[in-house]
Order: C-alpha cells, then sequence, then structure tokens
C-alpha cells in the first residue's frame, strides 16, 4: 500500500469534512434563503474567560449584557424571529460549539457580539542599576523596566464577515499587554490550506448576505452618533463554524474609558440593542421581500 504524507491526509480529511458541512449547507440554504426565521445571537466569551479587560468591567460581561437586552427587544418587537442564545449565563462556551449551536438550531442568521481593545506601546527605561561579576570581572549593567503606554484615543464601533484579509491593529494587539490571545475572538490559521477553503466555501454561499447584514449593524450604529470604523474582513473562527450568514461585531472599546463608561451603562446597552435589532429588522426585511 503506497504510504501518503501525514499533511496530504489531513488535507484530505479536512476537505472531505468541508464537502460534507457544506452540502448540507446549500441544501439548507437554497430552502430557507428568503426567510428568516431564527437567529442565534453569541455573547463573547463568558466564564473562565473575560475577554478584554478594562478599568472597571470586562468584555464577557457587557457582551452578555446587550446580547440579552437585544433579545427581549427581539422577542418584543418581531415575535415571529426566533432567538437562540449561545449562552445566557456566564458560562464558558468553546468556539467550535458556538457554531455547533447555530447549526443544530438550522439558524437562518449569526450574530456574535464583541468589545474592542487596543494594544499599548512598550518602553523600555533604565530605572537602575546591578552589579554583577566577582573580582576583575564585577561590573555593573543597567536594569530596565517595560513601561506600557495604553492607547485609549480609539473609540467606535467595527464589524467583520469571515475573509483572510486581518485587520493589521488586531493582529498586532495579540499577545500584547492587556489583550492576549484569549481577547481575540479566535483566529483560523491563514497559512493552513484548510482554511482557505473554508473560506471560498463560505463566501460562495454566505458573503454577500453577510456584508449585507455587517454594513446595516454600522450604519445603524452612525445613526446614534457612533464612530463608524467599517466593515472589514478576517479569518474569525466562530463565523467559520457557523453554515449561515453571520458577523462579529466589536461594539466599542473597552480601554477608552468613556466608551467604557458607555458600555456599562443601561442606557448606552440600550442604544447599541436598538441599533442591532434595527439592522436585523431591515435585514429580514431584504431577505423576505
Amino acid at each position: 500500500m503506497t504510504a501518503f504524507p501525514l499533511r496530504y491526509i489531513r488535507l484530505s480529511c479536512s476537505f472531505l469534512f468541508l464537502i460534507l458541512i457544506f452540502t448540507g449547507t446549500h441544501r439548507l440554504f437554497a430552502q430557507s434563503k428568503k426567510t428568516v426565521k431564527k437567529i442565534v445571537l453569541d455573547a463573547g466569551h463568558g466564564g473562565k474567560d473575560p475577554g478584554a479587560r478594562g478599568k472597571m468591567s470586562n468584555e464577557k460581561d457587557l457582551t452578555l449584557g446587550v446580547v440579552l437586552k437585544l433579545g427581549r427587544i427581539l422577542k418584543d418587537s418581531l415575535p415571529q424571529l426566533q432567538v437562540v442564545y449561545t449562552r445566557n449565563t456566564d458560562v464558558f462556551i468553546e468556539l467550535k460549539e458556538r457554531g455547533n449551536i447555530a447549526n443544530r438550531a438550522s439558524a437562518d442568521l449569526f450574530l456574535s457580539v464583541h468589545v474592542n481593545s487596543t494594544a499599548g506601546r512598550r518602553e523600555h527605561v533604565q530605572v537602575g542599576s546591578r552589579t554583577v561579576g566577582k573580582g576583575r570581572r564585577k561590573r555593573k549593567v543597567p536594569v530596565y523596566k517595560t513601561i506600557i503606554h495604553r492607547e485609549t484615543a480609539t473609540n467606535g464601533t467595527e464589524t467583520y464577515v469571515l475573509g483572510l484579509s486581518r485587520n493589521a491593529e488586531k493582529e498586532k494587539a495579540i499577545g500584547e499587554y492587556g489583550e492576549t490571545v484569549s481577547d481575540e475572538p479566535g483566529l483560523l490559521d491563514e497559512s493552513d490550506p484548510t482554511t482557505a477553503m473554508i473560506v471560498a466555501q463560505y463566501s460562495q454561499a454566505f458573503l454577500s448576505k453577510s456584508v449585507n447584514f455587517a454594513s446595516k449593524i454600522q450604519s445603524n450604529y452612525t445613526r446614534t452618533g457612533r464612530n463608524d470604523l467599517g466593515v472589514k474582513q478576517m479569518s474569525l473562527q466562530v463565523l467559520a463554524n457557523s453554515a449561515m450568514p453571520g458577523v462579529l461585531t466589536e461594539i466599542g472599546f473597552i480601554n477608552n474609558e468613556t466608551e467604557e463608561e458607555f458600555l456599562n451603562s443601561e442606557s448606552g446597552q440600550q442604544q447599541i440593542a436598538m441599533a442591532l435589532f434595527r439592522a436585523i429588522r431591515s435585514y429580514k426585511y431584504d431577505i423576505e421581500k
């Protein structure tokens, strides 16, 4: 029997998996593309994963607050639209499971809510010296301290659809002080050939509708006076795992003190939830008209 390299076996298995997933996806999408009967609301992070941290709050609590408010608005104003939550309490849900929840529900739309944070600038400052060595080799060497200058001016909202073009600032933030890999929604490995296949299959089925939805979200944020940072593409795992149109929206910057206060306020969360509701209602109308 011919022995194939492990990387080809992995690629073949991944390709077969994609065929099985997206064959079913296209069938489902063809049947329900003219209706939006069910939406999955995904509050980012949760439980042991706090997400980005501010001076007074954690991302996981802000996303849950907005999602629960949005869910109540949808149930009151669009009772024909079924709402499914990936979480409605402070629990940890794996990224893959979030997509699985949406797929098992046969949802028509996926909305993941997150809070943004920007990385700080690192500066190494000499704070003293210390003696090393013995005898003739004894000498003083400088002692440095790393100071993080947190960038706090950035504000506004941005919404992501699945794609291969990563946002430079978000990518730079990974590993920086105050924002670890767990603060990120989760990125696919773009060096893996299967990532390109996943994105291509998803784009063929859902990209245009996802961009439509994302644009409506940003437009409704702008109507309330928020700074519009635009619709962008990123190789987000949570979107790649969900077989339906979907977006990930960043509702503000937790490291901006003014925005953090806004995100923690009842009026701020209600304003964001209403903007998302109007975008969902408009998207639903577009699809069903």
